[in-house]
C-alpha cells in the first residue's frame, strides 16, 4: 500500500473567495499537510433545519447533491470449489474457480476520485469496480482501511473532475433532524430515503465503535458505505449496519459520524494506517442503580473505576472513584460519549477532562497516550497489544500478550506464560487491548476469569484466575 504523506482540509466559509496562508494553517477546521486537498468541511451551521418541519424543508437540493457523489461499489473475488467425488476416486486435486460477487455503496470526497466506504464492502476483493451515478465505470484501488472501525478509503482515477461530499460536524447532528440515506440497495442505484436522527452515540457493544449515529431512514443491503446527509447534502456519516433479525430493514439503521470517518482518511493518507489515541480509564456509565450503588448523587458521566498504568490520564492525576462529565466542550454521559470523542483524536493529542471528585468540579487536560500500552491491573498480570512480530510468530490476527507476571499466585507458572497470548478472555475472541479493557471494565477482582492461552511453544489451554 503505498503512503501517501500529508493533506489538506479545506474549510468552506460562506462568503469568503480565498484563504490567506495564516487561515490555512491554524483554521480550527483546517488540517495542514503538504498533500494535496481531499476532504472538504462545510460551515459548521445547523440553525437553519432545527425545529422545522418536514413540510418546511425541501429535501431536493439534498437529495440532488448527494446522489451524485455517492457511488455503487463492486467487489469481485474468486475462490477454488473442489469437487469431493473426483477427488476421492481419481485422486483429483484441482478445483474450478467460481467467482464471487458482492455490492455495496461508496461516497466521492474529492474531485480527483478519492471515495470512502465500508471495510465489509470492500474485504478480499480482487477486483474493485466503481459505477458512478451517470453510468460511468472505473477500477478502484485500495489506500488503506480500518477493519475495526469498518471504514476504508479507494481511489479511481476518471477522466473528469467529479461531484463530491463536503463534511459536516457530526458532533453538532442533533436529535430529531431530518436526515437522508443515498445508497444502492438490492443493486438499485441512486436510491434515497429520508429519516430523523433517533439517537446518537449508539453503543451496540461491538468490538470496534461504540459511537454510531441511529437513524430510521431505511437502509437495506447493498446500502452499507453510503451517504448519510442533512438536509443541505452535507456528509454526516456512512451507513454502515441495520438492526434486524430478517437482513432487511425492519426500522433503525446506523452510521459511522462524519467526524470519526475523516480522522480515518486523514490518518490513512498521512499516516498509513490509524492513529489511536487512549485516555487511560476503565470504568462504566452510570446510572441510576449503579449510582446508589456506589452512593453517588449523579447519574450520569463515565465512572472511573480504574486508571491505566503510565497513561496521560494517569500522569494527569485522574484516579478511581472520578466521575468524568465532558471532554473539551462535549459533555459526556456514557462510554459511547467518551470513546466516540477519543477516536477522533490521536496519541499526543491534548483534551480538557472535566471531572467530579467528591462531589467537586475540576478540570485537568490530559495528553492521549498511544493505544498499544500495557495494563498491569488485570489479575496480575501485565498486558500489551501484539505486535506485527508476534502476529507472525504465534500466526494469529489478534490477541493480546502477557509481558509480565505479577500475580504471585501464578508464580509458579511464570516461565510458561510470560510471552504468552491471551486469546479468548471468557469464551470471547480477544482483538486488542481497548476490547480487554472494555471487557473487564468493571468486573469484580474477587470474581474468576477464564483464559484461554497460546504459550510460545504453541500449546493451548485454560485456565481460571
Amino acid at each position: 500500500m503505498k503512503k501517501i504523506s500529508g493533506l489538506f482540509v479545506v474549510a468552506l466559509l460562506s462568503g469568503a473567495t480565498t484563504l490567506g496562508a495564516y487561515k490555512l494553517i491554524f483554521d480550527e477546521n483546517t488540517v495542514f499537510s503538504k498533500s494535496q486537498n481531499i476532504v472538504s468541511v462545510a460551515t459548521p451551521n445547523y440553525s437553519k433545519t432545527v425545529g422545522l418541519g418536514a413540510e418546511n424543508i425541501d429535501f431536493v437540493d439534498a437529495a440532488d447533491k448527494a446522489v451524485h457523489s455517492v457511488v455503487h461499489v463492486k467487489n469481485v473475488s474468486y475462490r477454488t470449489v473442489c469437487n469431493p467425488i473426483l477427488e476421492y476416486y481419481y485422486g483429483y486435486r484441482g478445483g474450478q474457480q467460481q467467482e464471487q460477487v458482492g455490492t455495496g455503496s461508496g461516497v466521492i470526497i474529492s474531485e480527483d476520485g478519492y471515495i470512502v466506504t465500508n471495510n465489509h464492502v470492500i474485504k478480499d476483493a480482487q477486483n474493485l469496480e466503481i459505477t458512478l451515478n451517470n453510468g460511468k465505470s472505473y477500477k478502484a484501488k485500495l489506500i488503506g482501511t480500518d477493519e475495526k472501525m469498518d471504514i476504508s478509503l479507494i481511489k479511481i482515477d476518471a477522466d473528469e473532475k467529479l461531484p463530491y461530499s463536503t463534511f459536516a460536524d457530526s458532533d453538532n447532528v442533533k436529535v430529531g433532524e431530518w436526515v437522508l440515506a443515498v445508497g444502492n440497495p438490492y443493486n438499485l442505484n441512486s436510491t434515497v430515503t429520508a429519516g430523523i436522527v433517533s439517537a446518537k452515540a449508539r453503543n451496540l457493544d461491538t468490538s470496534g465503535l461504540q459511537s454510531f449515529i441511529q437513524t430510521d431512514a431505511a437502509v437495506n443491503p447493498g446500502n452499507s458505505g453510503g451517504a448519510l446527509v442533512n438536509t443541505r447534502g452535507e456528509l454526516i456519516g456512512i451507513n454502515t449496519m441495520i438492526s434486524s433479525t430478517t437482513g432487511s430493514y425492519v426500522g433503525y439503521s446506523f452510521a459511522v459520524p462524519s467526524n470519526i470517518t475523516r480522522k480515518i482518511i486523514e490518518d490513512i493518507l498521512e499516516y498509513g494506517m490509524v492513529q489511536r489515541g487512549m485516555l487511560g480509564v476503565q470504568g462504566s456509565d452510570l446510572n441510576a442503580s449503579i449510582s446508589k450503588e456506589l452512593g453517588l448523587k449523579i447519574s450520569e458521566g463515565f465512572y472511573v473505576g480504574d486508571v491505566v498504568k503510565n497513561s496521560g490520564a494517569a500522569e494527569a492525576g485522574l484516579r478511581k472513584g472520578d466521575i468524568i462529565v465532558k471532554l473539551d466542550h462535549k459533555t459526556i454521559n456514557t462510554f459511547a460519549d467518551l470513546n466516540g470523542y477519543i477516536n477522533t483524536k490521536r496519541p499526543n493529542d491534548k483534551v480538557q477532562v472535566t471531572f467530579l471528585r467528591d462531589e467537586k468540579r475540576m478540570v485537568t487536560p490530559v495528553t492521549l497516550s498511544k493505544n498499544d500500552i500495557v495494563i498491569s491491573n488485570f489479575k496480575g498480570l501485565e498486558l500489551e497489544n501484539l505486535s506485527s512480530a508476534d502476529k507472525s510468530k504465534f500466526k494469529v490476527n489478534s490477541g493480546v500478550k502477557i509481558s509480565k507476571i505479577e500475580n504471585p499466585r501464578l508464580a509458579q507458572f511464570e516461565k510458561e506464560l510470560t510471552g504468552s497470548v491471551i486469546l479468548r478472555i471468557n469464551n470471547i475472541p480477544v482483538t486488542d487491548m481497548e476490547q480487554v479493557n472494555k471487557l473487564l471494565s468493571g468486573k469484580d477482582e474477587n470474581v474468576g476469569v477464564q483464559l484461554e492461552i497460546m504459550t510460545v511453544n504453541g500449546q493451548l489451554f485454560r485456565i481460571i484466575i
